[in-house]
């Protein structure tokens, strides 16, 4: 089944699945913000763009909930483009394509954006809805979430009106979330010459792939193996044994808040070095594939390819595999007030070789995260001495906050009874490592009283995201009594 509007609920998937049609990866939101406004004004709703390009709605309370407080509703309307590389698909011009598979929906061979188009669709079908009771509803819409939080971090005061509001953007049925992790990137430079090849040189291409990745916030505790960890690793055990080999290029992961799943390097031996170099990258991927029994599909293998113009020199090369070696990558620490989270972590998330203009060198991006502003920034300059030790340039850029939790919050203590009258069970309350808007928010409105929750996904970030289907019906039918529940205004 590909048409995921008829399913239940069919409010929300509707405008899921329209969503699906129109591209909006992160930074290019402009299609599905003129969908939104549109749809706002086809339905008599008051609509505004503020400065940075958040969309905010505001809908009048319906007949007899006239006193009860006004609640905001948050969610971002950017998504993650990955894909498989076997997957042709333009995140700029195609569209996702769902479809139901078993009890989830998941999509062709890329992201499919659940993350967090069930919280938009939500909003959005709650705002159109003519049946529904509620309070005066007023809803930010915020653009470029996932690669940098653009949106939350230019939102200015007064826009808003309620001290109330619901984040539609985390990943479990059941758990309301009341805190989150803050980050900051770490961006590495590292220039380097380059050097000709020898006569006899044969390039070959090292090639990493099937691995799980993920959500590098929320799936960064689950020991998945990191691409650029796992080819790097293989290139510095070529080296140790070969040291002729070359490097002419390297291109790993893709994202900073997604753990990397395929890297591809260009290495160059000597035509007589070419078996050495193969038992190599054979002996190496069993010995990985054994460590990480979890990643079923990973494949690593050597093929040759077309020959390079030239290299990198031997000196930089092997400061760059040296420095990513050492690099701090996964758990730095768990909490020690929290059973079960992160506390402080680092995903190396991009390794690239670039020439502009004539200049030749290596960049590097890591996003670290912590529950703690200040053992962020201290983790940051860790990742960043790994590389200044090697000569590289690091800058530790886009940091933002994480959002302290309220154990008290009037607004926990309401959704937890409704939870518990709903089901006669307990939600989970919980703390989150990853980088949800809230803590942003409350900078321009620390009136808010805020809780995040949402229905069941999996692996966010990678083209394996799914959403579970029967916890979508669930989480719209508790949204609509949370809703509901909103108390009169003191």
């Amino acid at each position: 089944m590909s048409n995921i509007a008829e399913l239940n609920p069919s409010p929300l998937w509707k405008h899921f699945a329209k969503l699906c049609e129109i591209p909006h990866p992160s930074k290019h939101e402009d299609r599905v913000v003129e969908y939104i406004v549109e749809f706002a004004k086809n339905r008599g709703l008051e609509v505004q763009l503020d400065q940075i390009g958040n969309v905010i709605l505001k809908k009048q309370a319906t007949p007899g909930m006239e006193d009860r407080q006004t609640l905001a509703l948050q969610s971002h309307v950017d998504m993650v483009p990955q894909k498989n590389a076997d997957t042709s698909h333009d995140f700029l011009i195609d569209p996702i394509k769902p479809y139901v598979d078993g009890e989830w929906v998941t999509a062709e061979g890329t992201t499919l954006g659940a993350d967090n188009g069930i919280g938009v669709a939500a909003i959005l079908a709650l705002l159109e809805s003519r049946d529904i009771p509620h309070p005066a509803l007023e809803a930010l819409l915020t653009i470029d979430e996932e690669a940098g939080m653009t949106g939350a971090k230019n939102l200015k005061p007064g826009y808003f009106e309620a001290d109330l509001l619901l984040n539609l953007d985390t990943e479990d049925e059941g758990e309301l979330y009341i805190g989150c992790a803050g980050g900051v990137d770490v961006n590495v430079t590292l220039p380097y010459s380059v050097e000709p090849l020898e006569a006899n040189d044969r390039a070959f291409k090292l090639i990493v792939r099937g691995l799980r990745g993920g959500h590098s916030g929320l799936d960064i505790d689950k020991g998945r193996g990191n691409a650029n960890k796992i080819a790097n690793r293989i290139i510095d055990s070529a080296l140790r044994a070969l040291p002729l080999l070359r490097i002419a290029s390297l291109d790993g992961g893709s994202l900073r808040n997604a753990i990397p799943r395929e890297s591809f390097s260009t290495l160059v031996v000597p035509s007589s070095a070419q078996t050495q170099l193969q038992e190599i990258v054979e002996r190496e991927s069993i010995h990985i594939a054994r460590e990480f029994d979890n990643e079923v599909g990973l494949e690593v293998r050597l093929e040759t390819c077309e020959t390079p113009a030239n290299t990198m020199d031997t000196a930089s090369q092997l400061k760059l595999i040296r420095a990513i070696r050492s690099c701090p990558n996964g758990v730095e620490r768990m909490s020690t007030a929290l059973d079960g989270i992160a506390d402080t972590s680092n995903n190396l998330a991009r390794v690239v070789t670039v020439e502009k203009d004539g200049q030749h060198q290596a960049q590097i991006q890591c996003l670290v995260r912590s529950l703690s502003d200040t053992a962020r920034d201290q983790h940051g300059l860790d990742v960043a001495a790994t590389f200044e030790l090697a000569g590289a340039q690091a800058k530790l850029e886009n940091a933002y906050p994480g959002w302290t939790p309220n154990p008290t919050s009037p607004l926990l203590a309401l959704m937890k009874n409704v939870y518990r009258e709903m089901t006669g069970e307990d939600a989970e309350v919980k703390v989150i490592h990853a980088g949800l808007e809230c803590g942003l928010l409350a900078k321009p409105y620390p009136n808010w009283d805020m809780v995040s929750f949402g229905p069941t996904i999996r692996r966010a970030h990678s083209p394996e995201e799914r959403v579970h289907i029967q916890s979508v019906a669930n989480f719209w039918d508790y949204f609509i009594q949370v809703v509901q529940a909103i108390p009169t205004q003191s």
